[in-house]
């Protein structure tokens, strides 16, 4: 025995499906932001934790005396690869 829908019974799924749409799509327009900001704090302790635990702290500097220098890092030589190619003396021409 078959059943078949009735136009009201249609319309009204329709509309239904609709609403669940909107109203979804409302909601997300509404919680995105907290989902946002949720999502970047667990990401910034995750970070935190693998790179030695500074979740939220500075480093504390000693305070320095006007004019002192300090260097962080150590620049390392740059080696050149003779293997690159050939030299080539040019002269310019007038």
């Amino acid at each position: 025995m078959l059943q078949f829908a009735s136009a009201t019974g249609f319309i009204r799924m329709v509309l239904i499906i609709l609403l669940v749409y909107f109203g979804i799509k409302i909601l997300a327009r509404l919680f995105s932001p907290f989902l946002i900001k949720f999502v970047a704090k667990k990401a910034e302790q995750r970070f935190g934790q693998q790179f030695g635990g500074f979740q939220g702290q500075q480093r504390q500097e000693k305070p320095k005396k006007e004019g002192e220098v300090t260097i962080d890092k150590i620049p390392k030589a740059k080696t050149s690869n003779k293997d690159v190619g050939d030299y080539v003396d040019y002269e310019e021409i007038d």
